[in-house]
């Protein structure tokens, strides 16, 4: 049976590791632990035994409880399945950086890579054109 713990979103893979550890310690019968990108806020674990899902989170941070109906695989496939990502971003390009330390600065696009998502530009409007690393998600197209 899978069981759901709601979790701090952004820290499912933190609090993955601390369950982790913790179910190696105390050899708790928890057969697997789920993190999905799809289904930020949640991990999903399975185990035989209600109670012993519940037990395993006592004391560890992040996690704000676990919800009370079991599921089974099939309830989960579909938002275990990833999506391919469709890019439509050019070497040459600019765009507009929406998050981190360089937010609301413009940036050509200098190198795509599609399989880490992530893209490198450089910054238009400084001095010295800086080429910077980051995710696709954190871009936006600006019209040409």
């Amino acid at each position: 049976m899978l069981f759901a713990y709601r979790v701090t979103a952004g820290q499912e893979s933190i609090v993955a590791d601390m369950l982790y550890e913790k179910i190696k310690k105390t050899k708790a019968p928890i057969n697997a632990l789920i993190i999905s990108p799809n289904l930020k806020g949640y991990i999903i674990t399975e185990s035989k035994s209600e109670q012993e899902a519940k037990n395993i989170i006592t004391n560890v941070p992040h996690v704000k409880g676990v919800l009370h109906k079991g599921m089974k695989l099939e309830d989960i496939q579909e938002l275990l399945k990833s999506k391919p990502v469709e890019i439509t971003l050019e070497k040459g390009d600019l765009v507009e950086i929406s998050s981190g330390p360089f937010k609301g600065e413009r940036a050509k696009v200098v190198k795509i890579n599609k399989d880490k998502e992530d893209v490198t530009v450089e910054l238009v409007e400084v001095a010295v054109p800086i080429p910077v690393t980051i995710k696709l998600n954190t871009i936006k197209i600006l019209p040409k």
